[in-house]
């Protein structure tokens, strides 16, 4: 297990145990915080954005052009905007700390 930590726009913070595997969007959707996750993983919406914090997004892996391409079309993007879906949870990324954004537009729906 590793934990967590998830920002809320409201400044609340919540530390999560998660197991090594999950997405943050599988961690999200388990724990039932608000990120909406439309195309459930597939990577045909931005609903589950996320801003990661800056000491830790060197630590991931680089988006892929898909994701980036997703990426440029999500409100409030940022130099460390990915995708919960796409972030796939190693024991190095212990310690996490990521922020959901204000809001976000689903393009599916």
């Amino acid at each position: 297990m590793i934990e967590v930590t998830f920002i809320f726009s409201s400044g609340e913070k919540a530390a999560l145990q998660c197991e090594v595997g999950q997405t943050l969007l599988d961690v999200a959707r388990a724990n039932d915080l608000s990120i909406e996750g439309a195309c459930e993983g597939a990577m045909a919406c931005s609903t589950c954005h996320v801003i990661v914090s800056a000491e830790w997004f060197d630590a991931l892996q680089d988006p892929s052009e898909e994701e980036q391409d997703m990426l440029d079309l999500t409100h409030g993007l940022t130099r460390t905007s990915r995708l919960g879906c796409q972030i796939r949870l190693t024991p190095n990324l212990n310690g996490l700390l990521v922020s959901l954004p204000n809001e976000t537009h689903n393009m599916l729906g």
